[in-house]
């Protein structure tokens, strides 16, 4: 019989409880459900697991596979749930808290293992794979996720169906491993950061910040073409501002914030929506000024904890492509629909093709903000415009922002991960809060819709998942040093200087590499940092008036004439349109 993959993984999690609860009896076992790529199970034991115990672990979870024991399911009274786990305080206090409701309790056990389960799990297990899985890693994580609690042991476990798909998913891993944007980052003298004087924050070197522009300009230069209108607003405001907008109930922990002299309190920007609300307020609006395109590269700061840092994938300050739409009802399906085209076309310039989109919907906490009606009339209106137009989505349910329903936009790199990156948000509820309106044909006051819009989203983050994705071989339009100019001698440096005037003329970023080292080690070196051309030139180079080629990732060379290869890289250096 074949099981769901999540199935499977959730048996073999009871599988690993069971061969630790043999190899350390005295364990005290918190719990562990299935989750991408595998599943995790946490441990509270004085012995301390090290990568020296996984093949042990895993050697007896193969022995138990072995042994074809069945997945028994009881069902308990709350009382005789409370005397079987009598032992094991994670479960007594899970217990101690619930509320029954008349509802029986569900139990799982395994050869000499219990477990409070709701299941489902595989009859047996020879229905499990024998070598579809492999211990990653063991890491601390707190007892229900608060750091003032215990700090258990979690190991994490990928899981899958079979040996062959397990290779595959390593083999990715390390793949993805050899492609760290941290990595990457070294060897392509791009960024550093300084966990001691600036955590989760990016130190930006020069090419580095190339790139960094370089997204910057082409975003800006879109945006331009499409009738946006570019804002700065401030890094610090008065802390009311976002108690005003809601943001200080549900992300005020993450704010930075301080008093000053006169018992202000102030925050560095944690986002930009106040600040485009402000503008947007100055002076009257009409009806025939809307649509209005308010966008600003505003760098915000968030306090992360320092576990969730990585890399350009997760850091405390960042720059967002943020922009406002402020629209009517009329105009607001043509303006969803205009957005995500937008969106979509950015991101096939950059190489991405794959773009699933997800409607999120109302959240349950208890900051969200508005009526069920505003909500009822917001998440309808994103559903007619997906529906009317044909575009193809998933539901996520209760992941939708605080003050409005949205649409994310989730891209699939090289290595079929996928992020999301991209979102269009609908928002009737902050523009009530801060009083916008604008002058109708009616010549009434009305009340805008306004629309949050982010294409790459963090710069920072969508940086990292472009380089990870190319493996650092970004398009020459976004590499910093497209073309690196290599003299075999001494003797062609005039050549060489003549090459790479010849190039700036024309609007491309060349250098020559002048250095006092052979041209085979300049070409590795070069290599391992991912230029994308170099251009080899000697004597008969400069005879002819050509150059010798190298792309990176192509082992044949090409020899091409300067005037060619110059127009060549003024068209490839470009911003793609």
């Amino acid at each position: 019989m074949s099981y769901p993959i999540e199935t499977v993984r959730h048996s073999l999690a009871h599988v690993m409880a069971a061969a630790v609860k043999k190899l350390h009896p005295e364990i005290k076992f918190a719990g562990g459900p299935a989750i991408e790529n595998g599943f995790y199970y946490d441990f509270d034991t004085d012995y301390r697991f090290s990568e020296d115990d996984f093949a042990a672990i895993e050697r007896e979870m193969r022995e138990l596979i072995k042994s074809n024991g069945r997945f028994e399911q009881r069902i308990v009274s709350l009382d005789e749930a409370k005397e079987l786990f009598r032992d094991q305080p994670y479960k007594m206090e899970w217990l101690n808290e619930y509320d029954a409701n008349g509802e029986a309790l569900s139990i799982y056990t395994f050869r000499d293992f219990t477990d409070l389960c709701r299941g489902p799990h595989v009859e047996s297990s020879k229905d499990l794979p024998r070598d579809g899985f492999k211990i990653r890693s063991v890491a601390g994580a707190y007892w229900r996720g608060d750091s003032k609690n215990k700090m258990l042991q979690r190991i994490y476990v990928d899981a899958f169906a079979s040996k062959d798909e397990l290779d595959n998913f390593l083999k990715m891993q390390e793949e993805a491993a050899a492609r760290d944007n941290r990595k990457l980052g070294r060897d392509m003298d791009l960024f550093h950061f300084e966990p001691e004087y600036a955590p989760g924050a990016v130190f930006w070197h020069d090419k580095g910040y190339k790139i960094y522009r370089k997204l910057i300009d082409y975003i800006r230069h879109r945006q331009e073409l499409a009738g946006y209108m570019e804002i700065s607003t401030p890094s610090v405001m008065d802390r009311c501002l976002w108690e005003k907008s809601g943001h200080w109930a549900k992300y005020g922990a993450h704010n930075y914030s301080g008093t000053t002299q006169d018992g202000k309190v102030f925050c560095v920007k944690p986002m930009s929506c106040p600040g485009g609300m402000l503008v947007f307020a100055q002076g009257i609006k009409s009806y025939k000024d809307l649509p209005l395109y308010l966008a600003e590269f505003g760098k915000v700061n968030r306090y992360e904890a320092a576990g969730a840092l990585s890399g350009l994938m997760r850091v405390r300050e960042f720059t967002q492509d943020d922009a406002h739409i402020f629209c009517t009802e009329e105009q607001l399906e043509s303006e969803v629909v205009k957005i995500l085209r937008f969106i979509k076309d950015i991101y096939n310039k950059f190489g991405f093709e794959k773009i699933t989109m997800k409607l999120a919907t109302r959240p349950l906490s208890e900051f969200r903000i508005g009526s069920d009606e505003v909500w009822d009339k917001a998440e309808g209106a994103l559903k007619h415009a997906l529906d009317a137009n044909g575009i193809e989505y998933e539901i996520a349910e209760n992941d939708a922002a605080f003050y409005g329903p949205k649409i994310d936009n989730y891209l699939r790199d090289s290595m079929g991960r996928v992020w999301q990156c991209g979102t269009v948000q609908l928002d009737m509820n902050l523009p009530e809060r801060f009083d916008l309106s604008y002058i109708g044909e009616d010549g009434e006051k009305h009340r805008p819709i306004m629309l949050h819009r982010a294409m790459l989203g963090s710069i920072e983050r969508f940086m990292g998942i472009l380089l990870e994705s190319t493996g650092g071989n970004l398009p020459l339009w976004l590499s910093p040093e497209p073309v690196v100019v290599v003299p075999v001698s001494e003797k062609y440096r005039e050549y060489a200087d003549s090459v790479v005037a010849d190039l700036r003329a024309a609007g491309v970023l060349a250098r020559a590499d002048l250095r006092d080292e052979k041209v085979n080690y300049k070409v590795r070196e070069l290599s391992l940092s991912k230029t994308p051309i170099i251009a080899v030139v000697g004597e008969k180079e400069q005879a002819d008036k050509t150059v010798t080629l190298r792309r990176l990732g192509v082992e044949k060379q090409e020899v091409v004439g300067l005037s060619e290869f110059v127009n060549q890289m003024a068209a490839a250096v470009k911003l793609p349109m």
